[in-house]
């Protein structure tokens, strides 16, 4: 087999190309091993057909030579291993051995050393902002008793008004506003499922529940389709549901302003500043973004043709506290994420960080310092609301 034209079974010679060393890639008599990393089985007989041999010797090979040693390796193979062996009606009688697959890929992408990857640290911080703006909102009930209204701006599929009701922390009224299309959806929903009507109505005392498929108002529970770009019209539709002007009044936004112009937005909370005289605002959005990192979040979102019209006025928490205190709010805080994590009760967040193993810390502490939970206030009645803080 030294030879520069030694004969490969079948009679057929060898290129020079082929190394000398080539057979001792070909199971020997009796042996179990076929190529690295493929079980002994009927596809290994094909096997040389199908790899590529400029991988596995470095240089090219005349093709006419594969099929003798394809023939070789089915001649080596156990008997109940070769193509058509214990088939039904021949071979040895055993039961026939399955084709050869490549084992599935694993579900979850894990570590050369074995540990997991977590590459997704947004459920993390999907539960902090979840928990802060909770915190906010419990804090204002527990000033007022109760004794206020609460309006959720752009509230799409939130499940607030659900979650308060089961800690029996419903205010006297509670009302969703959002584009018609999102609030007729809603409505569909809430008319379909029984957990969800059924607390309505529940709470309900009136004679009447009115609904139709762009609003619903109950004496506790009010959804309402309008567009929060016009102030005038948005008062309009929440009057006619029984807003209260002279009740304390808190609103909250989560990831709505900075889809609004920079004018657009300050309209919004110069219209809730001059028309409640005890109030409170909740504002969750994006800020720091313009470093490197809050840039690339920008051209992510615009790859999927989700434009941040009023992202300059996230640059900063400064920024954040100042476009509340211009637009007629008394008292403005900021405060980044990363902050309101470190703030939430320690066994709360063990318990989620043992759900989810959290491997990137650094990207999930990026992330947590470009969002932000900004609230302010106007409190006329000496509620103490300027004092709500975490």
């Amino acid at each position: 087999m030294t030879g520069s034209r030694a004969e490969l079974p079948g009679g057929v010679a060898r290129p020079k190309t082929v190394p000398t060393q080539y057979p001792a890639l070909l199971p020997q008599s009796g042996s179990r091993t076929t190529a690295p990393g493929l079980p002994c089985t009927t596809a290994a007989a094909s096997w040389a057909r199908r790899c590529s041999l400029r991988t596995l010797i470095g240089r090219r090979v005349d093709r006419r030579a594969l099929g003798p040693i394809a023939a070789e390796f089915r001649r080596r193979l156990p008997n109940e291993r070769r193509r058509g062996a214990g088939r039904r009606g021949g071979g040895s009688g055993r039961a026939p051995c399955a084709p050869w697959r490549p084992p599935p890929a694993p579900t979850r992408r894990t570590r050369r050393c074995g540990e997991p990857v977590r590459t997704r640290p947004s459920a993390n911080g999907y539960y902090a902002r979840v928990h802060g703006v909770s915190y906010l909102i419990k804090a204002f009930l527990e000033k007022t008793e109760c004794n206020c209204q609460i309006v959720n701006l752009g509230a799409g599929m939130d499940t607030l008004f659900w979650r308060l009701k089961d800690e029996n922390l419903l205010p006297r009224k509670y009302f969703e506003v959002d584009f018609p299309m999102i609030v007729a959806r809603k409505i569909h929903n809430i008319k379909s499922k029984p957990p969800l009507s059924k607390p309505i109505m529940e709470s309900h005392s009136g004679d009447s529940l009115l609904i139709d498929s762009h609003s619903l108002d109950s004496s506790r529970y009010s959804i309402v389709g309008a567009d929060l770009r016009f102030s005038s019209d948005l008062e309009e539709k929440l009057k006619k549901h029984s807003l209260d002007i002279h009740l304390p009044t808190l609103l909250v936004a989560e990831c709505v302003l900075v889809y609004m112009t920079p004018q657009q937005s300050a309209n919004l909370l110069k219209w809730a500043a001059s028309t409640f005289p005890v109030a409170m605002v909740i504002n969750y959005e994006q800020v720091n973004m313009r470093d490197r990192f809050g840039q690339i979040m920008i051209e992510n979102l615009q790859r999927r043709q989700c434009n941040l019209a009023g992202v300059e006025l996230c640059s900063s928490l400064d920024s954040q506290r100042e476009r509340l205190l211009l637009n007629g709010w008394e008292n403005a805080r900021a405060i980044d994420m990363m902050k309101v994590y470190s703030f939430l009760p320690q066994a709360d967040v063990k318990r989620i960080e043992a759900l989810e193993f959290l491997d990137e810390k650094e990207l999930f502490e990026q992330l947590m310092q470009h969002y932000c939970i900004c609230w302010a206030s106007k409190d006329s009645s000496n509620l103490g609301l300027a004092n709500i803080d975490f």
